[in-house]
């Protein structure tokens, strides 16, 4: 799921609607190779849902490339748009890399969303390519490790594959960025996300994990049950016992973790699994002693 968007003063030639980014790439230059998503079915989103997938051909890609280097010319990274870029085609992949690192002198990073079907339709030698080339680090959204809750919002793949997928990655030396959304099963699947997403990031093992916290809009399919009443959301205290039944089980090797979404109740941070238990005990802390003046107000979260 993209976690911020971001419109430049060029927008109207060098972007096709509204661009969402991932907080890390606040700083990068984003260039728009694809437009929209190609999945585009998940019930909780609704950022593409205006958009009708195309990739970009090979001509507005070469102009968009000489646009960015005009303004940004000593760009460091660079973010590949939109929702899941790397459903191209590996050798235009490839290409563009070389160019990017051709016509960026300072360039250390590219970045790129990856879905989890995109991922494993690239083969192991595919994705040693890419990172070879220059590829740096894929943001993988998973949402979920539960398989019911992962059907209910049409993600497309099953925890199996979405374990293979984040593997994937790792495995060919790339970096990799998983987000969760906070109260998406509902209170009736809350221990099962919690839990069940535990689980499928223990295996994963990712470089960086960001948590966000469900906030259906009026264009989300999901917005409907809420609106409905079949689908009950959770209370932010809720959300983060939540959040603590999803961390406690963890096990991870080395991983930077953030909830400092704007729609989180809650700004976190941690290196896991060196400061888990104060990550941990920090929760305890707030939700026990009902600390609401250290949650963000409902009018302040958003997208």
């Amino acid at each position: 799921m993209s976690q911020e968007a971001r419109n430049d003063p060029f927008n109207d030639s060098f972007y096709e609607g509204v661009i969402y980014r991932p907080p890390s790439e606040a700083s990068s230059l984003i260039l728009q190779v694809t437009v929209g998503c190609r999945h585009n079915q998940c019930t909780f989103c609704s950022m593409y849902k205006g958009k009708s997938f195309r990739v970009k051909s090979d001509e507005e890609i070469r102009r968009l490339i000489g646009m960015g280097q005009a303004q940004y010319p000593w760009a460091e990274r660079i973010f590949l748009a939109d929702g899941d870029a790397l459903t191209l085609d590996t050798e235009l992949l490839l290409s563009i890399l070389r160019q990017l690192y051709r016509e960026f002198p300072r360039l250390q990073r590219v970045g790129i969303y990856g879905g989890p079907k995109d991922i494993l339709a690239k083969s192991p030698q595919e994705l040693n390519a890419l990172k070879r080339q220059g590829l740096g680090i894929v943001y993988l959204g998973v949402e979920s490790g539960s398989p019911v809750v992962l059907e209910q919002v049409k993600k497309g793949v099953t925890p199996q594959e979405m374990v293979l997928a984040g593997q994937r990655i790792v495995a060919a030396g790339l970096k990799l960025s998983c987000t969760v959304i906070l109260g998406l099963g509902g209170k009736e699947l809350s221990r099962e996300h919690a839990f069940g997403t535990a689980n499928i990031l223990s295996a994963i093992d990712p470089h960086y994990l960001g948590a966000l916290t469900l906030m259906p809009e009026p264009d989300a399919p999901l917005y409907r049950r809420v609106k409905g009443g079949e689908f009950k959301q959770l209370t932010a205290w809720e959300t983060l016992h939540e959040l603590y039944e999803m961390i406690e089980p963890l096990e991870v090797t080395d991983c930077i973790f953030r909830s400092n979404h704007a729609s989180n109740y809650l700004p976190l941070k941690a290196r896991l699994p060196q400061e888990k238990g104060q990550l941990l005990r920090t929760l305890t802390q707030i939700v026990g002693q009902a600390q609401s003046h250290l949650l963000r107000p409902e009018e302040w979260r958003g997208l």
